[in-house]
């Protein structure tokens, strides 16, 4: 993780270059995950039982995975102790492994329990407990008890919130329009798991598999269909379902990368008659959104230009932008301990660039979705309001009237808010804005 390398897409091609599989790969995968989710947590009884507040990173490392058997996965104290030790061994040294040996042996008897009450004591409700009992940082802490007070919740549910944010998400499928029916996913993956297939409770394109591998089903392997969280599906369907008068079928994508939206709105619109431009500056990200898209044939197009310098008038346009990705927590555990205040320096003027850039590539009358994977103000209403002020030719449309668009999510101002702990989905953000 330190290392700027992604657990959901670097631990798949590790156990599949190493061999592991069934039990010893779920085992792994916990390991890597859990570890990384509960760092924060773990950091603090690591330090309460060290007595001290600074220790080597790699030596910290290891203890981390110790803690996690330990304390989450239900292995014997002594095994998980002996394991770790001989791994500190391994790979940092025989000085380090005693260290580690008398960290784990504290934790064990401390126990592991009273060692995280001391650290952050559970009638303690201040932020900084809470970042520690629910290891988000204390800076995502704050974010998300402002996000929800600004979208009519609670901040009372702000446990709940972060304890969604370390949970485990289903195993979510979209159905791409046009390529494969729902029912035909579902029978796919019913005959693979054993198990019956759930359905998404918002889009009809979501298939829930309840167990296994994705990549072992024909129609994920032929581009057919995809992991896919439901929330990212949402936004595609609203925007596709909101009143856009004399639809012509032209779309955009302005940030099109990795390509799972384009490629769901692409089936929408070629189902249609229409045609989508999916756009992505990255070349590498580019490929990606053409392997998406593949299957669609010209019913998308792809381009590599800069989103501040697109070009055209669109019916529908999605600006899906770059964020801290706080909404998705449950699945890049790493994003909470990656970012920091200091990103929205340079993420918010490029939100909002890219927002006036759509906004432009819209034509009158044609409407505008903007969506990030995080539920942070500065990255979400805030956009909205500072671009809709400078403008005379934007309004928003309150979401609430478009098919799809779960109520309880919608805000007073027509903004949409996804909560995982509510809705079982990424936290997304949506805004609708209509081109005067």
């Amino acid at each position: 993780m330190d290392k700027g390398a992604y657990a959901n897409l670097t631990l798949p091609s590790m156990l599949t270059e190493r061999w592991i599989t069934g039990r010893d790969a779920a085992f792994a995968t916990e390991l890597a995950y859990g570890t990384i989710r509960m760092r924060g947590q773990y950091d603090a009884v690591i330090m309460k039982a060290a007595g001290r507040d600074q220790i080597d990173a790699a030596v910290m490392d290891v203890i981390r995975l110790g803690i996690h058997q330990i304390a989450a996965l239900r292995v014997p104290d002594h095994a998980a102790v002996a394991a770790t030790v001989a791994i500190a061994r391994d790979a940092i040294g025989i000085g380090p492994s005693g260290f580690v040996n008398a960290i784990l042996r504290a934790v064990t008897e401390g126990p592991y329990e009273r060692l995280l009450e001391e650290a952050a004591p559970t009638d303690d409700d201040s932020i900084d407990a809470l970042a520690i009992r629910y290891s988000h940082p204390a800076w995502v802490v704050r974010t998300l008890r402002q996000a929800l007070i600004a979208s009519g919740r609670d901040p009372a549910d702000l446990p709940k919130v972060l304890e969604a944010g370390n949970g485990q998400p289903l195993i979510t499928l979209v159905a791409r329009p046009g390529l494969i029916d729902p029912d035909q996913l579902a029978e796919q993956v019913e005959t693979r798991s054993k198990r019956p297939a759930g359905r998404g409770e918002y889009v009809p394109t979501a298939v829930i598999m309840p167990r296994g591998a994705p990549g072992d089903l024909a129609a994920v392997r032929h581009g057919q269909a995809a992991v896919q969280d439901e929330g990212s599906q949402l936004v595609a369907w609203v925007l596709a379902n909101a009143p856009v008068a004399e639809d012509q079928g032209d779309w955009l994508d302005l940030c099109a990368g990795p390509g799972g939206k384009a490629a769901l709105l692409g089936g929408l619109a070629r189902e249609r008659g229409g045609r989508l431009t999916a756009n992505e500056p990255q070349p590498h990200r580019a490929e990606l959104v053409r392997g998406a898209v593949k299957q669609l044939g010209a019913a998308v197009r792809v381009t590599e230009l800069d989103g501040r310098d697109i070009e055209g008038q669109f019916d529908r346009v999605l600006v899906d932008v770059p964020c801290t990705g706080l909404g998705a927590l449950r699945r890049r555990p790493e994003a909470r301990w990656r970012h920091s205040p200091a990103d929205l320096a340079t993420l918010g003027p490029l939100q909002r660039d890219l927002l006036r850039a759509g906004i432009n590539a819209t034509r009158p009358g044609g409407v505008l979705a903007y969506t990030t994977c995080s539920p942070h103000l500065a990255e979400t209403r805030l956009v909205i309001e500072d671009v809709l002020a400078e403008r005379t030719d934007a309004e928003l449309i309150n979401a609430a009237g478009v098919e799809l668009v779960p109520l309880d999510a919608v805000g007073e101002d027509g903004m949409v808010q996804l909560w995982t702990d509510r809705h079982g989905t990424d936290s997304m953000f949506l805004a609708l804005i209509r081109r005067l």
